[in-house]
């Protein structure tokens, strides 16, 4: 393994320290328990908070400030947050309109989640991600892992709580975009999380996993390698499918937003290469791409490989991913 490591561990508090640093103008780091909130304190809105295991940047401390998340709680490399991290952010910036965690659909985060927020004595409510459609046959949110979409939740209704929305509309829209957003993954190599030192996972040099999770857990099938239009076909063909499912109706008329995430360690001419044949492939079927977003923003450490979501847009969430965002990762209109 050669990484840009000193001792295994002090990498968070180090990788945390650097984030801090650099981005000094937007975020506070605080230790012991670590969380990461906004520079300057958020006054009459609902607080957001997410978080989870390191490895995903720039998801989610890369998404403090401005139009997006108020806190974000870091756990070590794809290892949940423990709940004394989300009951001491929220503590540390709730304000009376209440307190909205955005978690990502795996089991520990909703564990430790849930445990924070039945400790928290300020009213609090819980957006669950979940628009990962690799799982075949799963229900809406059993069993499906929230992915590179939790960034779309997390700006739409980061906007909306700009605004002085209420609680329960702030949960409202982060549910919706949620319903709205399916994604599939595609992973050309493994990862290796420093602590373990080696792959997560074995794969042939002309092997792909379809379908895989952020954290490098196994998709729907292990296929050979093929050309890019023909893995993005299968992609298009499952979000599709996956929309119908949830009673989305295919857009003629209607707006999408569609967002090609990138893993780690692909570059960004593969990246667009994907988003070029992913547009040519949903135009061809009459959807509208209106809006997107390239680039590396829920990553899986070192992983080679790219996701896509596709975003079915209302008037609504479509106000809210165009309003203005002023973040490490996101910033435009400010």
């Amino acid at each position: 393994m050669k990484k840009f490591i000193n001792q295994l561990d002090d990498v968070l508090v180090e990788s945390l320290s650097g984030f801090a640093k650099a981005h000094a103008d937007l975020v506070s780091l605080s230790l012991a328990p670590h969380f990461l909130s906004r520079k300057e304190a958020a006054r009459n809105k609902v607080v957001l908070i997410s978080g989870g295991g390191s490895g995903h940047e720039t998801l989610h401390a890369g998404y403090i400030g401005y139009g997006m998340l108020d806190a974000a709680c870091p756990g070590h490399a794809f290892t949940s947050p423990t709940p004394d991290q989300m009951l001491a952010a929220a503590e540390a910036i709730a304000t009376d309109k209440g307190v909205l965690f955005i978690v990502k659909n795996y089991a520990g985060d909703v564990m430790n989640f849930e445990m924070a927020a039945e400790m928290l004595s300020v009213e609090n409510a819980t957006v669950y991600t979940s628009d990962d459609c690799a799982v075949i046959n799963s229900t809406y949110t059993e069993g499906r892992r929230g992915v590179a979409g939790t960034v779309i939740v997390e700006k739409c209704v980061g906007s909306l709580a700009e605004t002085g929305a209420s609680l329960a509309q702030c949960q409202a829209l982060g549910d919706k975009v949620n319903q709205h957003t399916s994604s599939i993954g595609v992973a050309l190599t493994s990862c290796t999380v420093p602590a373990a030192g080696r792959p997560t996972f074995v794969i042939g040099e002309d092997e792909i996993e379809m379908g895989v999770g952020i954290h490098g857990e196994p998709g729907r099938r292990r296929a050979r390698m093929q050309e890019a239009d023909a893995i993005v076909k299968d992609c298009v063909a499952a979000i599709l499918a996956d929309w119908q499912q949830k009673k989305l109706s295919l857009p003629d008329k209607h707006e999408t937003l569609l967002l090609i995430n990138g893993f780690g360690a692909t570059p960004l001419m593969e990246l667009y290469l994907l988003y070029h044949s992913a547009a040519k492939q949903l135009q061809q079927q009459g959807i509208r791409i209106t809006r997107s977003l390239v680039g590396n923003y829920t990553t899986a450490l070192d992983m080679a490989g790219a996701s896509i979501s596709l975003c079915l847009l209302d008037d609504e969430i479509k106000q809210h991913w165009d309003s203005p965002v002023h973040t490490a990762a996101l910033r435009w209109g400010c």
